[in-house]
């Protein structure tokens, strides 16, 4: 099978296509895989540091041997490539495409459990979701809406913004104003945030008594430190979110991807398709994702070659 492989670690031209054997086991006949920021990570050798040669990509869509189609996520990577592990496989309704498969399945389970197991948001809740536009961002607005909060997403640029009012925003930011606390205009009661460094300490600074934070990513690439006694004197509250603990419960990755797939099939949810790229051009991919221009979910064509 043919597969975008890295052999070292560093910037997007490490990837290159190459003939290598199939895995072993249940195998998914990939359509389409999915370009999320922890391959950048993990291209970089930043993260999750895969053994060399390797594939990366954590989630695809295809079918089994058997005909069902099905999106997996792959922990330990391998969705680069024309067949995939068969791991955490959950069965594709007819009534959602491949590509609404794939978008809503990770970005959708990170910003629902941000959402709802961790941030328990309700109709009085205003809500924050940094780095809006991006596949966690845009699906994460969309559910807060859904639950009756009012929202206010941040993003980098006009059109970004436009996309985000479109899709039912309250209210849009520039996420590069000076004083995020200020330019919200009101205290915000839950933020998700997956930038971190600057962006997090200004918004876990403007948070309301009793508010809560929900970091799930740290794109800006700056550690963050908490005080616990500046939580104490605030009535705040910081927690972290990680997908890994959701497909550590099989009942709730199942239960929730249901749940995804159901409101994606009846329109409640529609992800974004920020970029489609063959599979010679996942370095491609990767540069654009870097660049913090695209907005929605990036996949790659695993059959389109160039």
């Amino acid at each position: 099978m043919l597969a975008a492989v890295i052999t070292a670690f560093g910037g997007p031209d490490v990837f290159a296509l190459a003939e290598i054997p199939a895995p072993a086991g249940e195998v998914v006949d990939v359509t389409l895989a999915g370009v999320n920021h922890a391959d950048v990570h993990r291209r970089r050798g930043e993260y999750e540091k895969p053994t060399l040669p390797a594939v990366l990509g954590a989630d695809v869509v295809g079918r089994l041997r058997s005909g069902r189609r099905v999106a997996a996520l792959l922990r330990a990577g391998g969705g680069y490539a024309q067949v995939a592990p068969a791991q955490h496989v959950v069965d594709v309704p007819g009534e959602v495409s491949d590509e609404q498969a794939l978008a809503v399945l990770e970005q959708g389970l990170t910003a629902w459990h941000s959402l709802h197991t961790l941030g328990r948001v309700g109709a009085d809740d205003v809500v924050v979701v940094t780095a809006a536009a991006g596949g966690v961002g845009h699906l994460a607005v969309q559910l807060a809406r859904a639950a009756g909060a009012r929202v206010i997403a941040l993003a980098s640029s006009p059109v970004k913004r436009a996309f985000l009012t479109e899709l039912g925003a309250h209210v849009t930011v520039d996420s590069h104003h000076p004083d995020l606390g200020a330019a919200l205009g009101e205290a915000p009661t839950l933020v998700l945030d997956s930038v971190g460094g600057r962006t997090f300490e200004q918004l876990h600074g403007a948070l309301a008594p009793f508010g809560r934070i929900v970091a799930y990513g740290g794109a800006s690439d700056v550690a963050d430190t908490v005080a616990v006694d500046d939580l104490m004197t605030a009535s705040t509250g910081v927690l972290g979110f990680w997908l890994q603990r959701v497909l550590d419960d099989e009942e709730l990755y199942r239960s929730s991807a249901a749940r995804l797939f159901h409101l994606a099939g009846r329109g409640l949810l529609t992800a974004r398709i920020g970029g489609r790229y063959p599979l010679s051009a996942v370095g491609r991919a990767h540069a654009d994702l870097e660049s913090r221009t695209t907005s929605g979910k990036l996949v790659i064509d695993v059959r389109r070659l160039t």
